[in-house]
């Protein structure tokens, strides 16, 4: 079944779980609902969190310490072989694909572009869902491609959760829409319901 959204978010939710990796991917318009959904994290937010937005890779990306000016919690960009450590925010940097390895580090990678982006959303998410399985939240953020809804069926045949901004409130609406349409979301939201819904999942893992 495919959800419908509206102002508070659209069907099939699970329970509350305790997970230990949230996914987020977004690209036009998402760093907007970033810095919504950090700012309302609380300090002891017991999952990590993975982030990756497409940037311009030859670029300086300021996107870190414009995170960190409203998170509670540590954003950092990741070195290939850090540990994946709940309670952290560790940002994809531009120009390099962020994966999950199976011992729960990161791993970065300047392998080709997939759906013309290095980094790559489908790459995360689909890394992650192969580790963590039904631990796994992934949610997709306004954005101008389809990159992350192939995604985001991985992660919910893998047996995780996909959570997707209504399209309505995005910037720009083809990246969440094209997910829904492959029937991809679990959950469809506006991004101050994503964002009090986050800050609640249980922080005890």
């Amino acid at each position: 079944m495919t959800p419908t959204a509206d102002a508070g978010g659209a069907a099939r939710t699970h329970a509350p779980r305790g997970y230990e990796l949230v996914v987020i991917g977004g690209s036009a318009g998402g760093v907007e609902v970033l810095n919504v959904l950090l700012a309302a994290l609380p300090a002891r937010f017991g999952a990590a969190v993975m982030i990756v937005t497409h940037l311009p890779p030859d670029s300086p990306s300021y996107l870190v310490p414009a995170l960190a000016h409203r998170c509670a919690l540590p954003v950092l960009e990741p070195d290939a072989g850090e540990l994946i450590l709940p309670g952290r925010v560790h940002v994809a940097p531009p120009g390099y694909h962020m994966l999950v390895e199976v011992d729960r580090t990161v791993a970065l990678s300047t392998d080709a572009a997939v759906r013309f982006s290095r980094p790559s959303i489908d790459v995360l998410f689909e890394s992650a869902a192969a580790v963590y399985g039904e631990r796994l939240l992934a949610i997709l953020l306004s954005g101008a491609n389809d990159d992350g809804a192939l995604g985001l069926e991985c992660v919910r045949a893998l047996g995780g959760t996909a959570w997707v901004q209504d399209p309505a409130s995005a910037g720009s609406a083809e990246m969440p829409r094209a997910a829904i349409e492959r029937g991809a979301a679990d959950a469809i939201f506006n991004p101050k319901t994503l964002a009090k819904r986050l800050a609640a999942l249980p922080t005890s893992l």
